[in-house]
């Protein structure tokens, strides 16, 4: 039977913070079950039938009972932790971290160890800092300034295209991949395994290159494409002339991004000639928007890179294959954005009145798809 001691005595207000930190859920645990052994000792517990009930020795029960009863509530915080005090706080390595590197150091930004030795403490103690401050020193993000001065026309253009096509009228999606390498690699592949991922060589040999023409229709996804050695307006009109034999006696909508090519003499002749053609450009800087971009990615990924290819015609022998094969299984892109939720967050935001601020200036995504989705709302 457990020998019955005399009840821990606390106050009213002692009991009430007690209870709250039992019941708290941002409360530290071991703060947590000091309370309930002080609670449970003031109720004529004793120190066995505690240590069982909270999960802790008697020793324990016995240490909290006593520094309750000499210093109270204050007495069951931690104590302050042994050791030397630290030389330099968080606040100073945050601070030394979005300060550039001196010149001396012949660096760009912070590594962990290099910060640490500048300040004399640990590259742990740094590393630990720029995840509690989520600081990155080694990630960069790019982006664009457009000064186009039609920018809002030509996004209204372009994604009232996307969004609301004109009726009995196709849209398609224009541009080139230029300079794709046909590379073979200098020693076989070997494949897939069970634990070991598809390796080859780092080193490889050219075997020329050439340049992808392709039209995305934006209502199926199909592609048109061809193949050319070069990429001057010459490529460009014939490769024109072939969407358009595509697409026969129907009215064609082109968007294509501001390349001269696509403004040449030549070009802008033959769409006198043929009407029913007409060409949307994108805003300067702003390709991003013309969808057939998300089609280069995805072939660039699924066929080209990995790829071994022994001279030219071997290369474009697996771009019309990926193609084939592409336009019997592809769904058409969605895209979901419209021009005012797009030209609201591209826009730059004015920081000043000054006289040097370009009002037309606006910040693109360096991203590719960073507004479309092959079938999800884009952020």
């Amino acid at each position: 039977m457990p020998i019955r001691v005399a009840p821990l005595v606390v106050s009213e207000t002692e009991r009430s913070a007690l209870e709250v930190w039992v019941r708290s859920s941002t409360v530290r645990s071991g703060l947590a079950r000091r309370a309930r052994i002080v609670l449970l000792a003031a109720e004529r517990r004793s120190n066995t039938e505690i240590a069982e009930l909270v999960g802790v020795s008697r020793p324990t029960v016995l240490q909290w009972r006593g520094r309750f009863e000499t210093g109270g509530l204050a007495a069951l915080q931690d104590l302050g932790r042994p050791g030397r005090p630290r030389s330099v706080s968080h606040n100073e390595i945050v601070v030394a971290t979005l300060t550039r590197p001196p010149t001396k150091l012949g660096v760009t930004h912070w590594s962990s160890r290099l910060l640490a030795d500048e300040l004399g403490v640990s590259f742990a103690t740094v590393a630990k800092v720029w995840r509690d401050w989520d600081l990155q020193p080694w990630r960069v993000e790019t982006f664009k300034f457009s000064t186009d001065p039609e920018l809002d026309f030509k996004v209204n253009d372009v994604v009232g295209l996307y969004m609301d096509p004109p009726e009995n009228a196709i849209v398609v999606c224009v541009d080139e991949k230029t300079q794709i390498q046909a590379l073979d690699r200098t020693a076989p592949i070997l494949p897939l395994r069970p634990g070991v991922p598809h390796k080859q060589t780092h080193d490889y040999k050219r075997n020329g290159t050439t340049s992808l023409f392709a039209a995305l229709q934006v209502a199926t996804g199909k592609v048109t494409d061809a193949c050319y050695d070069r990429h001057t307006n010459v490529e460009f009109l014939h490769f024109l002339k072939l969407v358009a034999k595509a697409h026969p006696r129907r009215k064609l909508h082109v968007v294509c991004d501001n390349y001269a090519t696509h403004k040449h003499p030549n070009v802008a002749a033959w769409l006198k000639k043929n009407p029913r053609v007409t060409l949307h450009f994108t805003p300067t800087s702003g390709s991003w928007l013309n969808m057939v971009e998300i089609f280069f990615g995805i072939i660039t990924r699924q066929a080209i890179r990995r790829g071994t290819f022994a001279s030219v015609r071997d290369l474009k022998d697996a771009i019309r294959d990926f193609i084939d094969g592409w336009n019997e299984r592809c769904e058409p892109f969605i895209w979901t954005k419209d021009a005012e939720t797009v030209l609201a967050k591209a826009k730059r935001k004015t920081t000043s009145n000054t006289r040097h601020q370009r009002n037309s200036n606006v910040q693109v995504s360096g991203s590719n798809s960073s507004h479309s989705s092959r079938t999800c709302a884009s952020t």
